[in-house]
Parts: C-alpha cells; structure tokens; sequence
C-alpha cells in the first residue's frame, strides 16, 4: 500500500490503517528540531511520516507484531525509528520528548465484547472508550519537555470533551484540529501544546 510516498505493508494482527490513522496523518504537526514519540504505532505509518521532518522519532506498540511489522516497514522505507515493544510510556520511562502522536483505542468495549489477542489492544478504549485515554493522558507530562505539544485521535463515543478538560487542567492550550464524520461517530484530532 502506499501513504503519502510511503510504501508501506499491512501484517497479520496488526490494526490495518484507516480513516482515523490519515486523519492524523494529514493533520501532523512536525517540526524539524522535533523530538517524536508516536504511542500504538501500528504499522509505523505516522511514525515514518513524522521522520520525514523530526530530528528523532521513537515508537512504540504493546503488540508485538506491530513491532515487527513496523520494524518492516521502517527499513523498507529507510527511515531511522526507534522502535520498541511495550505499553503506552513503559519503553520510554526517563525520556522527554516535543510531540507525542497517539491514535486512541477509543471505542467502548463491554466485558460481553471483549476478545483477548493483539489486534484488540488497537481499539478496545474498555466500558466507556476511556480507559487507555486517561491512563494515557495522567503520563503526558512526564514525557514532555517544555512547551511540548500532543496529538492524539479520538472519537466522540468517548468524551471528547472530557479529554479536553483533562489536559486543560494539566496546564495545555487545546484545539480540535480536524474532524471527520462517520456513520455513527465523529474521529477528531485534538491538537495540544503546555502553556
């Protein structure tokens, strides 16, 4: 498949690029003094778009064949990524970075839908499409230098307001910077910076 001049291949068990993904993906705010941390990289897409600018970009998945898929797809492309297995800031744990990209699992998941593999970690936001989202946002400062920005993809079936309150109070000027309507949902990209 191919993205904005990146050749790229989807794997087995690896969430397959989507609507949500080229919204981020149209809407990244690199710039080329940037340190990069992209969280759930799937195949590595947004990752290896973002090294087109970024000084240093890392990535990093829970899946582990994500991790080899986007290991794949960032030698085929030659780009120069970080890449690691692990869960949200675990593989970074004392690293800061400038911008922090993460395309949310956001959808509500009930105990009755839940269905334990890998694919699933990509989707599955728990009861109220929140559960990686808060964790996710309570880690944001820690791995931000000063003045460091945030760009995560969401849907409105998980609050995005309620996103939007949470990084408020952590002290981040915040926009919505682009929307696209779906059958039974909106996927926003929220766009913040720390004040």
């Amino acid at each position: 498949m191919k993205y904005k001049g990146i050749e790229f291949q989807t794997c087995d068990n690896v969430y397959e690029p989507a609507e949500d993904t080229f919204l981020l993906g149209d809407n990244l705010i690199v710039h080329q003094s940037d340190s990069v941390l992209e969280i759930g990289t799937g195949t590595g897409i947004i990752a290896i778009l973002a090294s087109k600018n970024a000084c240093k970009v890392t990535a990093v998945d829970i899946n582990k064949y994500a991790v080899e898929c986007a290991i794949i797809n960032n030698k085929n492309n030659a780009a120069n990524i970080d890449i690691r297995l692990g869960d949200l800031f675990e593989p970074v744990k004392n690293e800061k970075f400038d911008l922090i990209l993460f395309n949310t699992p956001y959808l509500p998941t009930s105990k009755e839908e839940f269905v334990d593999d890998e694919l699933e970690a990509a989707w599955n936001g728990g009861e109220d499409g929140r559960y990686v989202i808060n964790r996710f946002i309570k880690g944001l400062p820690l791995h931000l230098n000063p003045y460091g920005r945030v760009q995560l993809v969401q849907s409105s079936l998980s609050n995005v307001e309620e996103t939007v309150k949470m990084l408020n109070i952590l002290g981040f000027e915040v926009s919505i910077s682009a929307r696209e309507k779906f059958f039974f949902e909106e996927i926003v990209v929220i766009t913040g910076q720390l004040i």
